[in-house]
């Protein structure tokens, strides 16, 4: 009985000390999470309206200028970039953004993954490492430490992979697969197309191209404007699916150690439970023999 109550002890102590952590770890999570979705919540607008106008750029320039970027070709080669987390510890977030990640190459470029024209570029160490060990792809292996030195700068030099890879013809379609960031709790796992720019889709049938045309005045001329303007924006959305991603991992770690230490402490109550039961049922059993013992000495 008493080796029972050892067990027990050392059961409750082993939780108490995870349970300490897992506090710990969702405390620094609220801080860096404050942090990380104000950085998204100001930048989001911004990268938006910018979307907005390289899509009214491009839907609105058929013709008049070369644009490298919108060039649509028949797909043959793919790159995907898969943005992850450095670190665990986050519930099923990474393996979800895998999943994804997979499920599109699976079902949207499944010829060009059986001819072995599909490439991954991970940005994060657990994608980098899942896809390591699992061959079949492809992989651009040169950004996945990209969090370590995060920074505007070293996002343009990741996204000048996907950019430059388009315009010599090394990629004919670039998809980001990352998590939205929606609240603390919810993240919206994506795979969004990077390149060729998309179009602006009307809703309704356009019978003249000058009603939908975008009221823009370029100075310099339009080409120039439009080589430099492509380039800015594009490396802007990647760096906007970066810092969803840097607040959908801190809101995931956060949500998943809060569930921890709420398992931690109906584990602990039921271990307190159970190593009262033992040590009454101990107690009982001592004096059961001792009235036993007494009984005898009397008798």
């Amino acid at each position: 009985m008493s080796g029972q109550l050892k067990e027990v002890r050392n059961r409750i102590k082993s939780v108490t000390s995870t349970q300490q952590i897992t506090k710990a770890m969702k405390m620094v999570s609220v801080a860096k999470l404050r942090r990380a979705q104000d950085a998204i919540l100001q930048m989001r607008p911004y990268a938006l309206k910018l979307q907005d106008m390289l899509q009214n750029i491009v839907s609105n320039s058929e013709g008049d200028i070369d644009l490298a970027l919108a060039a649509n070709r028949p797909v043959e080669k793919v790159l995907i970039v898969l943005i992850t987390s450095d670190r665990g510890a986050c519930g099923a977030y990474n393996s979800n953004l895998i999943k994804l990640a997979r499920t599109t190459i699976r079902e949207k470029y499944p010829e060009q993954f059986a001819k072995g024209q599909v490439t991954v570029m991970p940005i994060g160490k657990k994608g980098y490492e899942y896809f390591q060990k699992n061959g079949g792809y492809k992989m651009v292996d040169t950004y996945w430490h990209l969090f370590s030195q995060f920074n505007f700068e070293h996002v343009k030099q990741a996204a000048a992979v996907a950019l430059n890879g388009f315009i010599h013809g090394e990629y004919d379609a670039v998809e980001i697969v990352y998590s939205h960031f929606k609240n603390a709790a919810t993240q919206l796992f994506m795979a969004e197309p990077f390149l060729p720019i998309t179009k602006v889709k009307s809703e309704a049938p356009v019978t003249n191209k000058k009603a939908i045309k975008a009221d823009y005045i370029f100075e310099p001329a339009k080409e120039t404007l439009v080589a430099e303007l492509m380039p800015m924006i594009l490396n802007t959305q990647f760096f906007k699916a970066m810092l969803d991603a840097i607040a959908s991992e801190h809101g995931a770690r956060m949500t998943a150690m809060d569930k921890a230490t709420e398992n931690a402490n109906e584990l602990l109550r039921s271990l307190k439970l159970s190593y009262n039961r033992a040590r009454q049922a101990a107690i009982t059993t001592e004096l059961t023999e001792i009235v036993s013992g007494a009984a005898a000495l009397v008798g």
